[in-house]
């Protein structure tokens, strides 16, 4: 019972940093399709920092040097959606699924021309990559705690204290709704909308790295993020756009995620006898299922995956 916990939180601290993400995105009128594409480039970017990071770092210098790592790359690769969808205008969804599919390409063949000179069979198993990963852990008894689960409870914070009690979370807000009525009392739309995707980028790249360190016990650059990125929106969705409601449908998704790892522990889902691929698909039958009953009563923010003309009143 203690391992599903375990598992449960941190999986959900994996889709609510990623749906976090994407709700800053869309609150900001930017539709954000590309969270999987953006949670492969974290990881690598935190990847690459552990690997190339000497011994004999102290933990706090590593978890920090590494969430920098990942928040940088994710903010840097979310600009290829900022530039597309703010400045030329394009089909928000087309850019999304190309970054997507770019994301998990880009990495693998990077790392793999990084270590030709190695061994080149297992050069993008992230196990190479994680020898300081002890460092994002900490035993409570018989219970793993890792830090990354205090960080998504920070970020849900401060993302609920920024869209709600401040003046620049408003702003957004307003750009999603009413961008020509934010325009017209002085608000830069391009700007905040720039900001609401740079944001989803952040969070989308420390959602990254929590997954390969925390979520898996080894991973392949070319399998991606296995639709992580894609289950986030659908959390975002459930979640009707709102941090605290996000939080309680990343719990409701994580643990049935973290059945696919310890159902073997639980003699009544023995009993059943299921391929384990069953369990593993149970998150994603779940999103279906969930939006298929939900998606009606959706509130999106109105004018997302609209793009902004200044021109036009």
């Amino acid at each position: 019972m203690i391992l599903l916990l375990q598992y449960m939180l941190i999986f959900a601290s994996v889709l609510m940093l990623v749906a976090l993400g994407g709700c800053f995105s869309e609150h900001s009128g930017v539709i954000n399709i590309g969270l999987e594409g953006i949670m492969v480039m974290g990881a690598l970017g935190g990847a690459l920092m552990m690997k190339f990071l000497p011994a004999g770092v102290p933990a706090v210098a590593i978890i920090l040097l590494v969430v920098l790592a990942s928040i940088l790359l994710g903010m840097l690769y979310s600009l290829l959606l900022a530039v597309a969808a703010i400045n030329f205008k394009a089909d928000q969804t087309l850019v999304g699924t190309a970054m997507n599919l770019l994301g998990t390409a880009a990495a693998t063949v990077f790392v793999k021309a990084m270590n030709t000179a190695e061994d080149v069979d297992n050069v993008s198993s992230i196990i190479q990559y994680i020898g300081p990963k002890r460092a994002f852990l900490v035993n409570i008894g018989s219970f793993e705690f890792n830090w990354f689960m205090l960080l998504a409870l920070i970020a849900l914070v401060v993302s609920y204290v920024t869209l709600y009690k401040t003046r620049f979370g408003l702003r957004l807000m307003a750009c999603g709704e009413h961008p020509q009525a934010a325009d017209s009392v002085g608000i830069n739309v391009y700007r905040m909308r720039y900001a609401g995707v740079l944001i989803s980028g952040m969070l989308g790249g420390l959602g990254g790295i929590v997954y390969i360190t925390a979520g898996v016990s080894e991973w392949k650059f070319e399998n991606g993020v296995a639709g992580f990125g894609f289950l986030a929106l659908a959390v975002m969705i459930f979640g009707q756009w709102k941090p605290s409601r996000i939080a309680l449908a990343a719990l409701l998704f994580g643990f049935f995620r973290a059945l696919g790892n310890v159902y073997t522990g639980f003699d009544f889902l023995k009993a059943m006898n299921l391929p384990a691929a069953v369990y593993n698909m149970l998150p994603y039958i779940i999103s279906l299922v969930v939006l298929a009953f939900t998606s009606k009563k959706s509130r999106a923010p109105k004018a997302e995956g609209i793009p902004y003309d200044k021109g036009q009143r």
